[in-house]
Formats: C-alpha cells, structure tokens, sequence
C-alpha cells in the first residue's frame, strides 16, 4: 500500500507531502490546481518516462519520493528497510534523471520492475496490465473460475515440459551423426588394441630379450673368452682349488691363517659356480634372425599403441576399458532417443487434450463475461455500450492455449468495436478498466489503484454508479482516484483537496465540515449554497450506506 508521497519542484508543486490512507482516497481541486500532477509524480517514482518540462521554473530539479508496505518481492531483493520500501526519483532540469530504491542509487528499470508489483495506473495507457494480451487472457481465465484456471496451469506445466523434452529430442537427434563417427573411432581403437593384446611389463622384457639377440655373435665370443680364462690352469677356478688346498694345510699348522683358507675356498667355490653358470648361459646364445625380427615387430607395435593410447601397457588397457564404457554409453542413446520420442508423442497428445478443455472453458465462459462487462458499462454511464470476447486461434498451441484472447469494447451503439489499447478516450478506458476490475476484483495482487480521468464525460447517476464500484474495489485493497465529480468524491475514505496560491499548489486532508464544503463547491460553484450543502449531505450520506454494506 502507498503510505506517502513527497513531490518537490514538479509544475505547479514546491514542495507537497501527501499521506494516504487504506480503501478510498479521493483528490479534488479546482481545474488547474495541480491534482494531476500527483499521479505524475507518483508514476516517476515507478520509473515511468521523464522530462525535462517537468521541472517547476526556477528550480533545479523536480523531485519524487514514494513510501510503500514492502512486497515480498522487495524484501528478497534487499530492497526493503523495516517493512517499508521507499522509491525515488529526481528530474534535472536539462533532463538528466537519477532513481533511489531505499535510499541506494539503482537504475530507473528497477523502479519499473519494483512498481509494477506495487501500483497500476488506469486512465494513461502507460502501464495498464489490461492492455497486454496476457492478463487479458488470464481476466478470462480467472473468470471462467478455479477448476478452469487449474486445466490452465495444467496445460502451461505440460506445455513447458514438452518444450524441454523435445529440446531434448533435437540434441540427441542433432548430435547422431556425430555420435556414429565417435562410434567408429571408439570401435576400431578398440579392435586394435585388443588385437595387439597387449600385457603389463612386455615391452621392457621384449627389449632386453632383443638386446641379447642383436649381440648374439659378440656375446658367444665374450663367454667363451671368460669361459678359457676360468679353465686356465695359470689363473682358472683350477688353480684357485689348488690355492684353497695348499691354505687350508697352512691353516692345518697355523690357526692364525684360517681367515685366508677360508676366502680361498670362497673365491674357489665362486669361480667353481661362475664357471658352471657361464657354460648354462653360453648354451642360451644363439644366432635366430627370425626370431629377432619378430620381437622387434612386436616392439614397433607395442610402441605404437602407446603413443597413441598412453605412455604403457596399463595406459593403453585403461583406455580400452574406457572406450567400451563410452561405447555402452553411446549405444544407449539410441534407446534415450526412443524414449524422448515417444514421451514427447504422449505429451503432444496431452496437450492437445488439454487446450482443448482449456477452449472449451474459454468459450463457455465468454458470453457471461460479456454480458457482465455490459452491465456493468452501462451503470459506469456508457449507455449503450458493447463488450466482446474475441478468441482468435493461434498458429500452434501454447503455454497459454490455442487461442489469444482480446478484450472488445465499443463505447455506445455506434461506435465500433476496438481492443482496449486503440480507445480514444482516457475516461472510456479507465471506465471499461473499472468494469472489468468490479467483474471479477482479484483480477491481480496489485495493492494499489489509481484512477485518473475515469469520471470524463459521465455526471449524475452514472457518477453515483462509477462511486459505488470505486467504493466496492476499495474494500479489497487501496484506490486512489483524482476526480472533479462530487458524487465520486463523496464515496471516499480520504479526501485529500489539493488548491493553488500564488501559483503553487498545496494538499489539505479535509474533516468532515471540509468534504461538505468542498463537495458543496464541486456541485455548484458555491461553497456557501445552502441547497448544494443539503446535496452534499445527501451524497456522503449515500456513500456512507454503501460503505457499511446498505
């Protein structure tokens, strides 16, 4: 709810604190006073276009600021200080605009998106939620009553939940050619590691082995060399016996020599063992070029596999188990694929089953709405008068159905039919707006409504009549209309008169003696008329008997 506004240096405003109260705030005042200008400021404040010709002569900026109950939404935001959000704005005078949100400079889009929650303004087409073909559609929606807006939140769930699967769909279909190419590659990487089989450790014990078969010649020369040079009688493991003989004789005579028999029959019994392991190995060595090409063939390819597939044999293996897991992967698209199709064949039917409901409900309900918007216009004073629920078929079905729906008014019987945003007239739309608002009050969550121009054109009864409903729409949430009809004034909860001296206006919270004295000047121009008094007597009466429900 908009606690309070404070405008300084716009028009015909110095400076102007204005604080309004829950149901009905009405503002009057003398054509020319300014009251206007109070719905101006207001709309800066939610971030609607400024201009430099706003700006009161001789001052330097035009100033706005709007104190609110925070909305939930503010409050997430961190825009809120204790239960309250305050939107600012100032107008320079070369046309320079800042914005405020709780006192921290924002962009002017986020008054605009923080005021579209708090207040709607009917009578300037800037704004209006009804003029968008969205709330139009959901105004006939919330009409045609609960069960009907749960088919349609059925179908907008459903409907997003199609879009997603067969996005779904067109990735996985999008992406198969490639997904065979990867398929490919994977197989043949794996044949050809699983054809070359490769194990742990094979490459190091296929190199040593080549290494022995390369030398095979020069290693036979050398082992026959050590070989003769062991069986050496000057030097061999024959001599080395005959020396462990002869010490452990000395040992024998002279126990202190024991230490060197000891090594004798040591190094003995070691060249004894070399030489007989000597001739073991020699009998290993043997010239076998076949065999030597082979393991070199299996080498390169084992070196292959591994630049290809990691830097050894368990790298290369890893990655084959890999490739078949990727592979299982790939594979099971195919099935993903089939899924994704024929779920979105069902919820293609779903759908349609569902807009069709939702079309039916729309048409059933198209009619009494119809008939309660004509109703209502012509108690609002438009005689005459023609509503029409126009549901023109969509090329494809949607979040919001099969059709759009487009809200119809002509003004009276020979006017033609127009959609509320091509209506000439300020007054006419924020009449039809006040229509629709009295069918169906929770057409939205939006505390606040400000009616301005809503009694052009219309006196008398069809003023009691549009007072009445003004009335009636404030007993849901906050109103504040500017009007120049005593009959509408007098349903008020808050009458707020706004005058102008010497050429800057000033706003007054009128008593009771105050609202008979101003209503008795809006009826006749005479604030001393003792009729006019009597009529305005008449009128707050009227509108208190309302008020309690009579």
């Amino acid at each position: 709810m908009l606690r309070e506004l404070r405008i300084s240096g716009l028009g015909v405003i110095d400076e102007m604190e204005i604080a309004f109260g829950s149901g009905l705030n009405v503002i009057t005042g003398e054509t020319g006073a300014g009251k206007t200008l109070l719905t101006v400021g207001l709309a800066l404040a939610l971030g609607r276009r400024a201009a430099a010709s706003l700006v009161r002569p001789g001052a330097g900026a035009a100033r706005v600021q709007a104190r609110f109950d925070a909305t939930d939404e503010a409050v997430q935001g961190g825009w809120a200080d204790e239960g309250e959000l305050v939107l600012a704005r100032q107008v320079s005078a070369e046309g320079r605009s800042t914005a405020r949100v709780g006192g921290q400079l924002a962009p002017v889009s986020v008054l605009a998106e923080l005021g579209a929650g708090l207040v709607e303004v009917h009578g300037q087409h800037q704004g209006l939620r009804l003029l968008s073909p969205a709330a139009q559609t959901a105004f006939l929606d919330r009409y045609a009553g609960p069960d009907h807006a749960r088919l349609v939140d059925a179908l907008a769930s459903t409907v997003r939940r199609l879009e997603d699967r067969r996005r779904e769909l067109e990735d996985v279909e999008a992406s198969a050619r490639q997904r065979e190419r990867e398929l490919d590659l994977l197989r043949y990487q794996i044949r050809e590691i699983e054809a070359a089989a490769p194990a742990v450790g094979e490459t190091a014990a296929l190199e040593a082995e080549e290494a022995r078969l390369a030398h095979a010649e020069r290693l036979q020369e050398l082992v026959t060399q050590a070989g003769r040079a062991l069986g050496d009688e000057r030097g061999g493991s024959d001599a080395l016996e005959e020396a462990a003989a002869a010490l452990r004789a000395v040992a024998g005579l002279d126990p202190g020599a024991e230490g060197l028999a000891a090594r004798a029959i040591e190094a003995a019994q070691g060249a004894s063992d070399l030489a007989r392991e000597l001739r073991g190995y020699g009998e290993t060595l043997h010239l076998d070029p076949a065999r030597l090409d082979e393991i070199r063939g299996r080498i390169a390819a084992l070196r292959d596999l591994t630049r290809k597939y990691g830097p050894g044999e368990a790298e290369v293996l890893a990655f084959a188990e890999a490739a078949r897991g990727r592979v299982l992967e790939l594979e099971g698209l195919d099935d993903r694929r089939d899924a994704l199709s024929a779920e979105v064949d069902r919820m293609r039917s779903e759908v349609r089953e569902l807009a069709e409901r939702v079309s039916r409900g729309r048409r059933a309900a198209a009619q009494p709405l119809e008939r309660a918007l004509v109703a209502e216009l012509e108690e609002l004073g438009m005689s005459g008068a023609r509503a029409e629920i126009s549901l023109r078929p969509l090329p494809a079905v949607g979040a919001g159905g099969a059709e759009g729906v487009e809200l119809l008014f002509a003004g009276g019987p020979s006017q033609p039919m127009l959609s509320l945003s091509t209506f000439a007239s300020g007054g006419e739309l924020s009449r039809t707006v006040l229509a629709c608002r009295s069918v169906l009050v929770d057409l939205d969550d939006v505390p606040t409504l400000v009616f301005d121009e809503v009694d052009v054109g219309i006196g008398g009864r069809a003023a009691v009549a549009v007072g009445r409903r003004l009335a009636r729409l404030a007993g849901r949430r906050q109103v504040i209309v500017v009007t120049h009809l005593p009959q509408i004034a007098a349903f008020g909860d808050r009458h707020l008169r706004v005058d102008k001296r010497a050429g800057s206006a000033s706003v007054e919270v009128l008593d009771d003696p105050g609202r008979v004295a101003e209503l008795t000047r809006m009826l006749s121009g005479l604030p001393e008329s003792a009729t006019a008094s009597m009529h305005a007597g008449e009128l707050l009466a009227e509108a208190q008997r309302v008020r309690a429900g009579g």
